[in-house]
This record gives structure tokens, C-alpha cells and sequence, in this order.
């Protein structure tokens, strides 16, 4: 485990937990975010993840059991391979649809949100999980129809836990700390 930044215990953090991508698929998606969304807002490279559970406002005291529940999952999960398959968008964003090979994203999703429940820190969406990427915003949605950008299977880089800030500009991420993913 890394850390990247501090927080003080008293603080509430806008929190989320996601897979990290390799520089080679940031690298693919940014030329493809370049020459196929013109005219929106495009999501930055280093705003690009895999969103495992979403946790909004928590206290940071919390931050250490967050992060072992990732940590306990992550060295559970066994190789991730993921591939995008298809665009989509909705009412606010475009996406990138990935396909988890093997399901193994699936289950760390569920193994790391099922933990957060436990802990008493999250209550996981009506809807199942989706294994995305997001790559645009929009207040109105264009309507695009895109084919995928040629991304082999990937391998997600790692874990992490995330500090979002809101701002007039969009959301800022920050890498609070950073897990492996293991295998079993």
C-alpha cells in the first residue's frame, strides 16, 4: 500500500474506490477522447478509472478500514482482464462499456462492496455493477455513435482509494493510497 496523500481524522472525504488503468490504455483512450468527442467535455487522462463502489462524504477516520477492505478484496481478486466493447451514453455522460473477462472484476466489486456494507459504510446501488469507463460529460447528450477505441485486454495497474473534489471546473481526483491486486 502507497500513499500518495494525508488527511486529517476530523475531515469528511468524498470517497470512491477504483481499479487503476495502465499508461498504455490511458495513452489509447486519450487519442481516441482526441479524435472522436468533439465538442463535449472531454474526461481527463488522469480522471480515467473503474469505478468499484462509490462512498460519497465519510469521515477520514474511517479511511484506514476503507482501505483494508479494498486491500482484503484486491489480494483476493486474481487477474482482472477487461476489453472495451461498446459506447454508451447517457442523460449526462458517454462511456466506454468494458467486458470482464473471466468475471473476476465483477467479483471484486461485489467482494469489496459487500466488506464496505459490512463495515457500515456503504449501501450498494439498486442497479448491478457495470464494468465502465467514463469519458465525457454533457449537459445534453449528443447522441454520438462510436465504435470503441482499439484497446487490446487490459490489465488493471492496481487499486485505489480516491479523494474527489468538487470545483466549478469539474471533479479533481486524488490518490489517497493504492493497493495490489493479487491472485489466488
Amino acid at each position: 500500500m502507497t500513499s500518495a496523500a494525508s488527511v486529517r481524522g476530523d475531515e469528511r472525504l468524498r470517497l470512491f474506490l477504483a481499479l487503476r488503468l495502465p499508461d498504455a490504455v490511458l495513452d489509447e483512450v486519450e487519442r481516441w477522447e482526441s479524435e472522436q468527442l468533439d465538442g463535449v467535455r472531454i474526461v481527463r487522462r488522469e480522471l480515467l478509472h473503474v469505478t468499484l463502489a462509490f462512498l460519497g462524504q465519510r469521515p477520514a477516520s474511517e479511511l484506514e478500514s476503507i482501505v483494508g477492505a479494498l486491500r482484503d478484496a484486491a489480494g483476493r481478486a486474481g487477474e482482472i482482464r477487461l476489453v472495451p466493447v461498446r459506447y454508451r451514453e447517457t442523460r449526462t455522460v458517454g462511456m466506454l462499456v468494458l467486458e470482464d473477462e473471466g468475471g473476476r472484476a465483477a467479483l471484486l466489486a461485489d467482494d469489496v462492496q459487500e466488506r464496505l456494507e459490512r463495515l457500515g459504510v456503504y449501501r450498494r446501488e439498486g442497479r448491478p455493477w457495470l464494468p465502465h469507463l467514463t469519458v465525457a460529460r454533457w449537459r445534453k447528450a449528443p447522441g454520438l455513435r462510436l465504435e470503441p477505441p482499439p484497446v487490446r485486454t487490459f490489465v488493471p495497474s492496481d487499486a485505489a482509494a480516491y479523494l474527489s473534489r468538487l470545483r466549478p471546473s469539474g471533479a479533481q481526483y486524488e490518490v489517497l493510497q493504492t493497493v495490489a491486486l493479487g491472485g489466488e
